[in-house]
């Protein structure tokens, strides 16, 4: 499929993304909606419907832009479809819908233990497995053994090929779901039947089948269009940072930036099924990469926490956000010790008990984004702490343009390169290179330059503060 054009089908949790590739690796079109969560008559779901019509549309259209051989699903790692007779046998969940408490103490009895999941408990519906324990109580009848279990990546592929599969990268990201030293499985899935009804596991750079006939009637996209396995999103980046020479087999972290915030530490030749000590309870896991590889990583809501943050000065800023200024007016925020403390996603990050709170918030628009800027640096600066970040890290997506962030972290991390990569495309890249690992990466990276001004005070105060808060 080299000599044709691939599709890259990106489900996310707050976009869904279609990207058209040229055989060399040349972006040709990108289109982007915005995704909403719908009622389930008893929970929040994912608009899978609507989200099907709107890939339908936009796949018609890249057909007449290119001769497609290929189409690659990603998808978030915390949803999955449930499917019986050929359909959804229910809406697939959306992970912020909270969990009854009672539900979830009875599910915190059966799942393993951290130290062979590598899955942390999460609020919410972020663990899959906390998802088909309360959907099995609420309609018994979904525990049936016709029911087949795909997670989200896997699910467009089916729908796409007819093919269902599973897939490690989705399988062992925080569902307690997988036991990835051991490349199998949890007990909890044993025990409740899940494991049984898993849909096949497939390497996610596995062609699974050609397009569906109906599909191609839909899409007009050639009846040979194969539909590869997939994986998981963060993964994909993963895999893209892989092709720059800098990262390749070295020992390096990866920070993937949108909604969430993700380091995952490849180790290099290190890397191997060995288990790796995280620790519990700071939102770390270990992850498994494309080949199963185990992948130590840390997170937190960064996107969501810096629109929050952001969400008041945007009304009083009569500019459009520019580095230059935010840059400019660090020096201001740290001489004032303006700084604002974690977390505004409760539950989640390398302080989960703590409760936001602002010290001296600026009421410049500037200053406040340097703050928020600073802020988002120290907490990814303790997460990379909490899974031993070392030598190299790179910053890709959309918050790798965002200055303060990026050099205060290079500022507080002086003995660490810190790279960026400006290409907005890192997780479709990724899935390229399932097909084409030889794949050379979109352009360069840049090393980041620290800013001049010593952040040592400044951040001793905020650790203080961040643990003062975390521990009230």
């Amino acid at each position: 499929m080299r000599d044709r054009c691939t599709v890259v089908l990106d489900v996310g949790k707050t976009h869904t993304k279609l990207t058209l590739w040229a055989p060399d690796g040349a972006l040709i079109a990108r289109r982007s909606r915005p995704n909403a969560v719908v009622d389930a008559g008893g929970y929040q779901a994912l608009d899978a419907a609507a989200i099907e019509v709107w890939a339908a549309a936009t796949l018609r259209e890249f057909a007449g832009l290119g001769h497609v051989g290929a189409i690659v699903p990603v998808g978030h790692g915390a949803a999955a479809a449930l499917i019986r007779d050929e359909r959804l046998a229910c809406s697939p969940v959306d992970y912020e819908q909270p969990i009854p408490a009672a539900t979830r103490a009875r599910y915190d009895v059966e799942r393993d233990h951290f130290s062979q999941t590598g899955s942390p408990a999460l609020p919410e519906g972020l663990n899959l497995g906390a998802q088909l324990f309360w959907l099995e109580q609420l309609t018994p009848s979904l525990a049936r053994s016709d029911v087949a279990i795909v997670p989200w990546p896997q699910y467009w592929a089916w729908l796409l090929s007819g093919v269902a599969a599973s897939e490690v990268t989705s399988l062992g990201c925080h569902t307690d779901l997988w036991r990835p030293a051991e490349s199998r499985p949890s007990a909890l899935s044993v025990a409740r039947g899940w494991a049984e009804r898993f849909a096949p596991l497939r390497r996610a750079d596995e062609v699974l089948g050609v397009l569906r006939r109906e599909w191609v009637a839909r899409t007009g996209l050639p009846v040979d269009t194969e539909v590869l396995c997939g994986l998981h999103d963060s993964n994909a980046a993963l895999l893209a940072a892989r092709g720059f020479a800098q990262i390749a087999d070295h020992e390096a972290t990866v920070v993937s930036t949108g909604t969430w915030f993700v380091a995952m530490r490849s180790p290099g030749a290190l890397a191997s099924s060995a288990p790796f000590e995280v620790p519990e309870g700071r939102d770390c896991l270990i992850n498994v990469d494309a080949y199963g590889k185990l992948i130590p990583s840390a997170r937190f809501m960064g996107g969501r926490e810096l629109e929050l943050l952001n969400a008041r000065c945007a009304e009083r800023l009569d500019h459009a956000p520019d580095q230059a200024r935010i840059l400019d007016a660090v020096g201001e925020v740290v001489s004032g010790e303006s700084m604002a403390l974690p977390t505004l996603a409760p539950g989640f990050g390398p302080y989960p008990n703590a409760v936001h709170r602002w010290c001296c918030e600026p009421t410049q628009p500037d200053a406040h984004r340097a703050a928020s800027g600073l802020y988002a640096a120290l907490a990814m600066d303790t997460a990379l702490g909490l899974i031993d970040a070392r030598e190299i890290i790179l910053v890709e997506g959309r918050f790798a343009e965002a200055e303060a962030f990026v050099r205060a972290l290079a500022a507080l991390r002086p003995d660490t390169a810190v790279y960026v990569s400006h290409a907005h495309d890192g997780v479709p890249y990724g899935a390229l290179r399932l097909s084409n690992p030889r794949l050379p990466p979109p352009g360069t990276l840049r090393r980041v330059e620290p800013l001049a001004i010593d952040l040592t005070a400044y951040a001793d105060r905020w650790r203080f503060e961040a643990n003062r808060v975390q521990q009230a």
